[in-house]
């Protein structure tokens, strides 16, 4: 199959929401090729998915959207089997969280195995995690673990923000030949954005530019963009003027465009909702200090998670994580700096 390599412009007057971008990436990949399954836990459940895959298994049967039993394992041993044997294999772990029993399978086999066949093989595999923070869901059931998926050679990391780039980034790790982590966040599934309704690509590796600014350089992630743009409207009535940089990808991370960014403004704010050690937010800020310090004006601020397991009282969570004040905060000391 041949889809477009252009991020195409968005088609004016149509919107969807992030959750429904990504179930019509799958109703057209499904459709126009026969190579792409869909293996899951809970794959046939709103209450596991969310509208990303509503009724995906009526219209194209059960041995293509395949809802397999409570073994992380194994179902991601299979879909890394059949992406070896050529398929195009989508293997959704509806709580993030549960990945980690798989990650046998996917460090030391799918990230692996192109090169220790030589490269007489690819592993085209999409693994989905999809995160559920919130809702009270505690500890076992909110983590967000982009950077563990980053740290491993071999493994593309995406989280789209936008539902745009939801369904054209789903696509481009569909075909892009690599074993790919697509991450999603279900706090972002109600975001509603212009989206074509043909099949297009948002090309791995290539961040964007949400907000233009000369003062100072906020890099978000996933539903944090949200977060850190609705800073960016407050702190602009202080006269503050804030750029906003979406990785899009955090591996391959876009370093020119963070770097570029920097250059121009002086100061950095990185908002990444998982923890702090070792995290996304440390990665980007180590890259900022050894390739631009030379551009900074103050010191680079992080806004992370708490290092704590997520608390399962409203309450407890509404403190726990961040938010665009949060963001705000951190614009506002690295100003004073």
């Amino acid at each position: 199959m041949s889809t477009p390599l252009s991020v195409e412009a968005p088609a004016a007057g149509r919107e969807l929401e992030y959750g429904s971008a990504i179930n019509e990436a799958f109703v057209q990949l499904l459709e126009s090729d026969p190579d792409v399954i869909l293996i899951g836990q809970g794959l046939w459940s709103p209450w596991y998915v969310g509208s990303s895959m509503v009724a995906l298994e009526k219209r194209f049967g059960t041995d293509r959207v395949i809802d397999c039993p409570v073994s992380e394992n194994a179902t991601t041993g299979i879909a890394i089997g059949a992406a070896m044997a050529g398929m195009r294999p989508v293997m959704v772990h509806p709580r993030m969280d549960f990945m980690v029993l798989a990650t046998d399978q996917i460090f030391n086999q799918a990230a692996k195995a192109h090169y220790m066949f030589g490269g007489a093989i690819n592993v085209p595999v999409v693994i989905r995690g999809i995160i559920n923070r919130g809702g009270e869901q505690a500890a076992q059931h909110s983590q967000a673990l982009q950077s563990i998926y980053m740290h491993q050679p071999g493994l593309k990391v995406v989280m789209p923000s936008t539902a745009y780039d939801a369904k054209g980034l789903l696509i481009s790790s569909v075909y892009d030949g690599n074993p790919v982590i697509y991450i999603d966040d279900r706090w972002l599934y109600s975001q509603k954005d212009a989206v074509p309704e043909a099949l297009y690509r948002v090309p791995l590796g290539k961040g964007a530019i949400r907000r233009e600014g000369r003062d100072v350089t906020i890099v978000a992630t996933s539903y944090m963009n949200v977060e850190a743009l609705k800073a960016a409207e407050a702190l602009a009535a202080e006269g503050v003027e804030c750029e906003i940089v979406d990785p899009r990808t955090l591996k391959p991370l876009d370093e020119d465009l963070i770097i570029s960014s920097v250059a121009k403004t002086g100061r950095l704010v990185v908002a990444d909702a998982a923890w702090r050690m070792c995290g996304a937010a440390s990665e980007i800020a180590a890259l900022v200090a050894e390739k631009a310090f030379g551009h900074l004006r103050a010191p680079i601020q992080r806004v992370t998670l708490a290092e704590s397991p997520a608390p399962s009282a409203a309450p407890l969570e509404k403190a726990y994580y961040p938010w665009a004040d949060d963001v705000a905060a951190a614009v506002r000391r690295t100003l004073a700096s």
